[in-house]
């Protein structure tokens, strides 16, 4: 794992500490060509530079965040404000975690993706790469 994610991971309470673990272990796993490193204040992983997946505390706990999850059609990834192509779920215990869901949201990660890498060259307009 990344030292940098690592660290995020180790200020979190102990509930969310285990939570980000296995997340960041079945990320890594699941998408072993992606680089990943704190992006924005907390972990993200990318392809070829394009950011694929994330997570982060919030109020509501770990929220995990797929920055084109709106696509993949998955009941449980609620959308985001709708600007973007994001879909996430919270997670407040790690017992929540179904890690067959997950591995099919990285599976769909890799072939649908648009692309935010070049967002601000394109001036805030999205375009679908997969």
């Amino acid at each position: 794992m990344n030292p940098d994610v690592q660290k995020y991971n180790n200020k979190q309470e102990p509930e969310e500490k285990f939570i980000c673990d296995e997340l960041a272990k079945l990320i890594n796993k699941g998408l072993p060509e992606a680089d990943n490193k704190i992006w924005h204040a907390h972990p993200v992983w990318f392809l070829d530079g394009n950011p694929i997946v994330g997570y982060s505390k919030q109020k509501a706990g770990i929220r995990l965040m797929f920055w084109s999850g709106m696509d993949f059609e998955e009941e449980k990834l609620k959308p985001g404000t709708g600007k973007f192509k994001d879909a996430s779920i919270f997670y407040t215990e790690a017992s929540q975690i179904n890690t067959s869901d997950l591995n099919r949201w990285l599976e769909k990660s890799q072939n649908i993706q648009w692309d935010y890498k070049n967002i601000v060259k394109r001036k805030g307009v999205l375009e679908k790469l997969k």
